[in-house]
């Protein structure tokens, strides 16, 4: 018995679908695992309302400067120290000494208040860190 194919067998035998094979169908290219980041799991939605009863101090920074200490022991009742912030910029709001916003002084029935001209950055999630 001759067990040997020629070209043209081969070629019959595969336009034929002799071969008891199933047709191949068309997968999706494989993924390598360290290409991309597998999608994280979301996390169920937590009740924070508990956390707004803890309580920040929030404080107003009109401004700040550095001086050498030589130059504080000479301070005295009518001295006059220069800060860096311009008259009229907006003052920085901080919750817990954490930047939190930019904001104006107001007077609210005799009393100070603030008016928030702009949250920074991530407002208070950003005071996680």
């Amino acid at each position: 018995m001759n067990n040997q194919f020629n070209d043209n067998d081969f070629d019959n035998l595969m336009s034929a679908g002799e071969l008891g094979l199933p047709p191949m169908q068309e997968s999706a290219p494989f993924n390598n695992p360290f290409d991309a980041p597998a999608p994280t799991p979301q996390a169920p939605q937590q009740d924070l309302s508990f956390f707004g009863k803890i309580p920040v101090n929030v404080t107003l920074e009109v401004a700040s400067t550095e001086i050498p200490l030589k130059d504080l022991m000479e301070v005295d009742v009518s001295s006059v120290i220069a800060l860096d912030k311009l008259a009229g910029e907006p003052l920085d709001v901080k919750v817990n000494g954490a930047l939190f916003a930019k904001a104006e002084v107001v007077v609210m029935n005799g009393n100070y208040g603030l008016r928030i001209l702009e949250l920074t950055g991530a407002g208070l999630s950003g005071l996680t860190s």
